[in-house]
């Protein structure tokens, strides 16, 4: 199982120096290294599908692929003599970060789905480098040992768990300061607990009238922590507009943007942390409906539904049940707002009618609350469910045959 702990760091300044000179250097070579790819790409790639019998092939360029491009950093050293500032796995990283993108770009990912062609960083866009091995006891109480930079300074706000091994430690530079993120390990599978009660089951339904209604008819109210902080951004992105480029005045202005994105942020994430916790603390099985949201960003609601950070939400509350040993189970999304929750018969509805009546059965109440049912009603019928049901009621029933001495 891993892990993600993030904590604030406070470098000295000469360590600062250093961090900001490798992110400059570093978003250099990424994007010398993403050129390389582009240019094989254009030189070699053909639109014809067929050509005559006889006909000149021109010599393929040779595709600078991971391992190639990996062998050409002993001689960037040379040439470039200040690389050999930077740590070698660092700068080993970048070859790395250049294949994903270039990869998912090309062939897309796992089930085949392809992102847009790779951009050139700009330096104020790469903030970000990572150690991809860290040595054992690296970390000394509260200093952390980083390679060819020092001993920094981690504000531990949180304990890292007891057998936990720490794999990778990035460092980011983000609007407030720099912080480290530190990827965890622990080699003990968690699994499903055996005591886990397939009846205490909730199903949620995710909305923009409010955030979330439940299959006992519980509602969170949505906090639209973005809306209500739009008019203090607008007033600081005037300020940016209005400064002139390259200024300090207009970096300045840009740092107060980005403090107060930011704020709004972390609290959406910290509101998500807490219902979700609130959830997984009441229930042992929450069922939730299998959302696209790029999709739905993509329409007339695309700013309430990146406020209300649905896919961020079902991340963590699919993350926090399989690390408790409970279950998360994402259902089909068709038709809950349109079925009976009652009698199964499909009832339509335009989108501003918030109520659910059914004229086959008189089942009357809030149209989230009906769809919160349908989810509660597809989740238990996954067969994760009723193997732990089945397993719940033959341990039962052998216990009422056996004696209390334990024979039959």
């Amino acid at each position: 199982m891993r892990l993600a702990y993030q904590y604030k760091v406070k470098p000295t300044k000469a360590q600062k120096a250093v961090i900001d000179n490798w992110l400059s250097m570093l978003c250099a070579q990424y994007n010398y290294l993403l050129a390389d790819r582009f240019n094989w790409y254009e030189q070699n790639r053909c639109s014809v599908n067929a050509c005559p019998l006889v006909c000149h092939l021109s010599e393929l360029k040779e595709n600078p692929d991971y391992y190639s491009q990996k062998k050409t950093l002993p001689n960037l050293k040379k040439t470039h003599p200040w690389y050999t500032q930077i740590h070698s796995q660092v700068l080993q990283d970048v070859v790395k970060r250049v294949k994903l993108a270039f990869d998912r770009f090309i062939k897309g990912d796992s089930n085949g789905r392809r992102s847009g062609r790779p951009r050139f960083k700009k330096r104020h866009r790469y903030r970000t480098f990572t150690y991809p091995q860290m040595k054992e006891g690296c970390l000394e109480g509260d200093l952390i040992n980083l390679p060819k930079i020092g001993m920094v300074k981690v504000v531990l706000h949180r304990p890292i768990p007891a057998g936990f091994k720490i794999k990778t430690a990035s460092i980011t530079n983000k609007c407030d300061g720099y912080y480290l993120v530190l990827s965890l390990e622990d080699k003990t599978v968690p699994e499903v607990k055996p005591d886990i009660n397939p009846d205490s089951m909730i199903g949620i339904d995710v909305g923009l009238k409010d955030f979330l209604t439940t299959s006992e008819g519980e509602s969170v109210e949505i906090p639209q922590y973005y809306r209500k902080a739009q008019k203090r951004l607008k007033v600081i992105q005037k300020r940016v507009s209005r400064r002139k480029k390259g200024g300090k005045n207009r970096l300045k202005a840009i740092k107060q943007l980005g403090l107060q994105h930011k704020k709004v942020a972390d609290k959406r994430k910290d509101f998500h942390f807490k219902t979700a916790n609130y959830l997984l603390s009441k229930y042992d099985v929450v069922a939730h409906e299998k959302l696209n949201v790029k999709g739905l960003a993509k329409s007339r609601l695309a700013k309430s539904v990146l406020d209300a950070g649905w896919s961020s939400f079902l991340t963590i509350i699919s993350s926090k049940a399989e690390n408790a040993g409970l279950l998360a189970v994402a259902v089909s999304p068709k038709n809950t707002s349109q079925n009976c929750s009652n009698c199964g018969k499909k009832v339509p509805k335009k989108l501003h009618v918030r109520w659910h009546d059914c004229p086959h059965c008189g089942c009357s109440l809030d149209r989230d609350h009906n769809a919160a049912i349908n989810i509660k009603n597809r989740a238990a019928g996954q067969s994760v469910l009723k193997a732990q049901r089945l397993l719940r009621d033959a341990r039962i029933g052998w216990e009422a045959y056996t004696e209390p001495n334990g024979s039959v």
